[in-house]
């Protein structure tokens, strides 16, 4: 395979990837999946993390992370213990 298509097929993955953490969170149902109030929605975020307004950007990036690793490990558990992946 080219180098060229690899890397296309390697950021396509990525960005498939990306969109399911939007879909999991729960944010396509939350804007009735609209595309701008969900770019409003991450260039407000990006925001928040550039200006560090109000709260430290590296606290914010640790709370979401840490709220992150906790929705994964409880998905990783409903699989285990139900053998089924119908979480979305």
């Amino acid at each position: 395979m080219r180098d060229w298509a690899k890397a296309r097929r390697e950021r396509t993955h990525h960005l498939i990837e990306l969109g399911g953490l939007v879909q999991k969170a729960g944010l396509v149902d939350l804007t009735d999946d609209d595309r701008a109030t969900l770019l409003g929605a991450f260039l407000d975020i990006a925001g928040q993390l550039r200006d560090g307004k109000n709260t430290a950007s590296g606290d914010l990036k640790t709370r979401w992370r840490r709220a992150g690793l906790h929705a994964f490990d409880r998905d990783r558990e409903h699989d285990r213990t139900t053998g089924r992946r119908d979480h979305d």
